[in-house]
This record gives structure tokens, C-alpha cells and sequence, in this order.
């Protein structure tokens, strides 16, 4: 499965108008409310003039072979002084279970690597979004911890776990 990832375009609103205004996937992001269409133009008209290096973070869109967008992923966090970065995915719900997950991660994985020179991802997955977990474990992401009580949800605290992945490995450079 070929995955492409790319800046967003202006044709691209629809699709993060729906998915930035579904409330199901809340609990999953920093979203907390909706979104109006005018505040996401303007956030994808000013996104094609942000650098990395100085916002700190980057959103792609992902592409299937057909150029059809099926999700997007996220870069925040972003460290170029210790090379590392967070990162947040997102699936169609239309195309969830059928191996996109996984594709975007290793197209991100290897846009990380050679074009920002970053040596491990890192992301914050609830304790209950079993899909996630399952796809970043599946993706070669290792849990390296909990944080307990970290997200407000439903009336109640969740626990959150923490997976990291290393992108390259120094005793290989030696």
C-alpha cells in the first residue's frame, strides 16, 4: 500500500472540516469544540507558510494511491536540538482497519528520518483506543510508560500510555 504525504491544499477543507467537527474523536486530540470552515481555511491558507523550525509542528495529509486523501498525521512537539518529535494520526473513519494506520506511520516515519534528520517519535495514546495502540505497537512503537489519570473524559479520568520508537540505530553508524 503506497501512501503519500503532502502539505495541505485549500481543496483539502471538506475533509478536515469533518473530521476536526467530529466529536467522537475529541478525547483522541487537543480539540475540545468545533471548528468553523473560516477558521480552518485560515489555518490551512497560513500552513502553507509555516516552517517546522520555527512553529514547532506540521500537519500532512496522506494520500492513497488513487491521490485520494484517507487521513492526516501531525508533528508537534518538534525538538531539532535532540531530534525527536510527538506525532498524532488520524483515519478516515471510511477507511479505518484496512492497513492505512500503519502505511502512514512508515511514510511519516521515513519523511521523519530523511528529511528532518529526527531519531525517535514519540505519542500519547489513551488507555481505552484500543485501534491505536494496536497500530502503533503493530508499527514497531514501544511502551515505555503510563501516565495515570492524564486525560478528562466522559465525565472521568483515563490513564494515557506513552510509546516511543527509535528511527535509526548509532551502532549501525559505527
Amino acid at each position: 500500500m503506497k501512501i503519500t504525504l503532502r502539505a495541505i491544499e485549500p481543496g483539502d477543507i471538506d475533509a478536515i472540516y469533518r473530521w476536526e467537527n467530529d466529536p467522537a474523536i475529541w478525547i483522541y486530540s487537543a480539540a475540545h469544540q468545533p471548528f468553523s470552515r473560516h477558521a480552518l481555511q485560515k489555518f490551512i491558507d497560513e500552513s502553507s507558510d509555516t516552517d517546522i523550525y520555527t512553529s514547532r509542528q506540521l500537519r500532512l495529509m496522506a494520500d492513497n494511491e488513487t491521490g485520494e486523501p484517507v487521513g492526516c498525521v501531525d508533528i508537534y512537539d518538534f525538538d531539532p536540538f535532540h531530534h525527536r518529535a510527538s506525532v498524532g494520526i488520524l483515519v478516515d473513519s471510511s477507511m479505518r482497519n484496512k492497513g492505512y494506520g500503519f502505511a502512514i506511520l512508515h511514510a511519516l516515519e521515513e519523511f521523519a528520518s530523511t528529511h528532518l534528520a529526527l531519531h525517535q517519535l514519540h505519542s500519547i495514546v489513551t488507555a481505552d483506543n484500543n485501534e491505536s495502540i494496536s497500530l502503533f505497537e503493530k508499527a514497531g512503537y514501544l511502551r515505555c510508560g503510563t501516565l495515570h489519570d492524564w486525560v478528562w473524559a466522559n465525565g472521568s479520568w483515563a490513564d494515557a500510555f506513552s510509546y516511543q520508537k527509535i528511527l535509526d540505530n548509532d551502532e549501525e553508524k559505527s
